[in-house]
Order: C-alpha cells, then structure tokens, then sequence
C-alpha cells in the first residue's frame, strides 16, 4: 500500500509594526537602535528560515526579505494591522499565521513553539505566549488562519483585539521575561540593550 502523504501544515508570520509609544517620545518602537540593529531587525532574523514573513506598517530596508502592507486606516491599531495581514497572505494557502508585535526583539525564540503547540491542539483557535505573571499576549500567538479571519470585525480599525480574542478558543503557552519583553518604554528598551550586550 502507498504510504499516506505527509500533512504539509503552511504557516505565515504577520509582524506589526505601525505603531508608535507616547512613553518612548512617540516615536516608532521598532525602529529604536539595538546592538547596532533596529528591534525589528532583531526579532526578522531569528524567525524560522523559510517561512513567509509579512511586516505590517510603513515600509523600510530590513535585513530579511519580507513583504510589505499597511494597515487601514494607517495607525488604526493591531486589529486593523491583523486584518491587512491576513488579506495579503490569504494566497499562500497558511493554515496557521503568527502574530508578532514588531516591539518584542526576542519574540522569535517562542515562535515554532507556538505553532507546534496549536497544530497539537486541534480543538484550539490560537495558543498566546503567557508571560511569568500569566498574563496572555495577543501580539505573540499562533492563530488558525480562517477561524482569526471569521471572528475579525467588518470595521477593524480600533477595535479592540482582546475582544476579537475572546471570540476565539484559545490556549496559552507560558514564556520567560525575556521573550514576551516589548520594547515601549525607556527602560524596556535598556533591559533590551543590557540583554544583548552580555
């Protein structure tokens, strides 16, 4: 007898990163200097090699190859940033898309993990990071691609995403500080820099 072919599970990253952060001057977070990189540039390449990359907000020269799209309105938050995502990537056939803010330089690491964790569940719509005080992460999950795409609003520009999330049967996987740490205040951005200096 033939062997049965292997389930061939497409994944997708969507990386925001349109987003500024009043306590770090109001500037955009992801373009702030890291060991002689931006943080988005850190969290681009250590994702997994090979697996589409699509960066939401405006576009600029990244080390890593990706694919740009902004968001609508621009500035109109992560649901609206999701939602751009999901719409350039629907070709690629993704049966599970991460979602990553742009601000998380150390994200990576949790990435496959996630993925792994929600192709094991299949009762599951998304596994989100969790971080040491069990507090979920919207912005570093792994969601099934057409159950996030059903549960997104008509008008997604400022809706809230962990209402979009409540929609949705999730699961959590727990992450270190290190991991889930997003880079929006000027003492995040520090602990970022003591990280990568030692």
């Amino acid at each position: 007898m033939p062997r049965p072919k292997p389930v061939v599970i497409v994944r997708c990253v969507i990386v925001l990163c349109g987003g500024t952060s009043r306590r770090l001057g109001g500037g955009d977070k992801t373009r702030e200097s890291l060991s002689g990189k931006t943080v988005l540039d850190h969290l681009l390449d250590d994702l997994p090699s090979g697996w589409p990359v699509v960066c939401v907000g405006e576009m600029r020269a990244t080390t890593r190859s990706v694919q740009w799209c902004r968001e609508s309105p621009a500035g109109g938050g992560p649901v609206a940033g999701i939602a751009a995502g999901l719409e350039l990537t629907r070709h690629l056939g993704a049966v599970i898309c991460v979602v990553v803010g742009g601000d998380m330089p150390f994200a990576a690491a949790a990435v496959p993990t996630l993925v792994d964790a929600l192709n094991a569940q299949p009762a599951l719509d998304a596994v989100l990071a969790s971080d040491p005080d069990g507090r979920r992460q919207p912005l570093l999950a792994a969601y099934r691609f057409e159950a996030l795409r059903t549960v997104l609003p008509g008008e997604s520009g400022g809706a809230r995403l962990m209402a979009v999330v409540d929609a949705l049967v999730v699961g959590t996987l727990p992450c270190d500080s290190h991991t889930v740490l997003d880079v929006d205040t000027p003492e995040a951005l520090e602990h970022a820099r003591h990280i990568v200096g030692t």
